[in-house]
């Protein structure tokens, strides 16, 4: 699978992109795998929307991606939110990450997992793992339910770009349980919820512009004319203020022994 340039989605990514709902925070310190003073790698940090969430919780985290536009821009966020001191953004890869062994106590891949070479990644977040720590993969995906706006946005987006494959997710990754069984996790867990996210209409048009089928794909003249077709669709189909979208929230990890 070619990875998209999120360089050229930066400036949406950061604007646009909602971020996990505090459900999945209270999920995951419920479960034993975050707490507030540890040291937290999120792998495919992107504008470094978890790295953030966690920070402000309590973490120091190093958020790391290969998209030096996300980078700058996690930076420029964290920095805005007085977060500087526990946050760290690096350019790198999830599967070869140059940090020393045994650092981290979690281990993070929001919406990212799908885009590394699964079994060197997870070797790797075993490496950086201290023993007990735990590797979470994570995802927080739009529910196409026939006739609602996440699906008539993807016909849209396969319309503009039919090399996009991506669509009809139902939000639930069994394959991740054997990605950590081979990487040699183990004590796997799992769970997940649905969640209705609020867009203003220019927001869900940025979320779009913001994503692998559409910015990270399209040069800047193909995004204005899908981003133009999106309002116009919008605005015959879907004239409501806000927007209310389904999501699903899917989580899944293991433990280095």
């Amino acid at each position: 699978m070619t990875s998209p340039d999120w360089s050229a989605t930066s400036a949406d990514y950061a604007k646009h992109r909602q971020g996990f709902p505090a459900r999945f925070y209270e999920l995951i310190e419920r479960e034993g795998l975050f707490a507030p003073g540890m040291r937290v790698l999120d792998l495919g940090t992107g504008t470094g929307t978890v790295a953030r969430a966690l920070a402000v919780r309590g973490a120091e985290v190093t958020g790391l991606d290969p998209a030096r536009g996300q980078i700058e821009a996690a930076r420029r966020l964290a920095a805005e939110e007085g977060l500087a001191e526990r946050l760290r953004f690096v350019e790198g890869l999830a599967e070869r990450t140059g940090l020393k062994p045994t650092g981290f106590d979690l281990v993070v891949a929001a919406q990212c997992w799908h885009w590394f070479d699964r079994g060197l990644a997870a070797a790797e977040a075993r490496r950086v793992l201290r023993p007990g720590g735990a590797l979470l993969i994570c995802h927080y995906d739009w529910l196409t339910l026939p006739g609602n706006v996440a699906h008539a946005t993807e016909f849209l987006i396969e319309a503009h770009n039919p090399r996009w494959r991506m669509g009809r997710s139902t939000g639930i990754y069994p394959a991740w349980a054997t990605d950590l069984a081979l990487g040699g996790f183990d004590a796997l867990g799992f769970a997940g919820f649905d969640h209705e996210a609020v867009y203003p209409r220019a927001a869900w048009r940025g979320r779009i512009r913001a994503s692998a089928g559409v910015g990270g794909a399209m040069d800047p003249e193909g995004v204005a004319r899908f981003d133009a077709e999106l309002a116009a669709l919008l605005d015959a189909r879907f004239p409501e203020e806000p927007l209310r979208v389904p999501h699903r929230v899917f989580a899944i990890w293991g433990r280095r022994p």
